[in-house]
């Protein structure tokens, strides 16, 4: 979890860091619609949401990708064999990509928004030791900065279950 991190207001940070799909589809969620997902929903690892309003288009491209519901402006979809994801925010500011590389591990690039990088923490998508080495490379320091650039650990999102499967796991070790 991210606790106490200051940075710049506005700063993008450049991902590039692999990760399993459910954990990016984990941080799709935390990002745009964990409050108004079916429950049903959450903890079904082929269930996506995508949205076509841009800035903020969300696009899964699967093998196979069926529609399920419809919920203010997110599609809810069934996906499998999923190839790759494009997720973009509301605000335009962050832009990322999870690209599969094998089975259900991917590679996940792009910029990043203050706000996205606790959801990508959050989800799984990136570890605190990434954060904290990217604080280190950029000269950010935890405890410094103004209140306005403040990101607590209050913004923890980890309700919905880790639905890795034990190949993913193995992947990750």
């Amino acid at each position: 979890m991210i606790s106490g991190l200051y940075v710049v207001d506005h700063e993008l940070v450049t991902i590039e860091a692999t990760a399993t799909l459910e954990s990016f589809r984990r941080f799709v969620v935390f990002s745009t619609c964990q409050s108004f997902m079916p429950e049903s929903y959450l903890g079904d690892p082929e269930v996506f949401p995508e949205r076509e309003q841009s800035p903020g288009a969300i696009y899964v491209e699967a093998a196979d990708k069926v529609t399920l519901k419809k919920v203010r402006e997110i599609t809810f979809v069934n996906a499998k064999d999923v190839l790759g994801i494009i997720y973009s925010s509301k605000s335009g500011n962050t832009k990322l990509k999870w690209r599969q590389i094998r089975r259900r591990m991917g590679k996940v690039t792009g910029e990043a928004s203050v706000n996205a990088l606790v959801n990508l923490v959050e989800a799984g998508v990136l570890t605190r030791e990434w954060v904290d080495d990217y604080l280190r490379r950029t000269g950010a320091r935890e405890g410094e900065g103004r209140s306005s650039d403040y990101v607590s650990q209050d913004s923890s999102i980890s309700q919905i279950p880790d639905q890795a499967d034990a190949s993913d796991r193995a992947l990750l070790s």
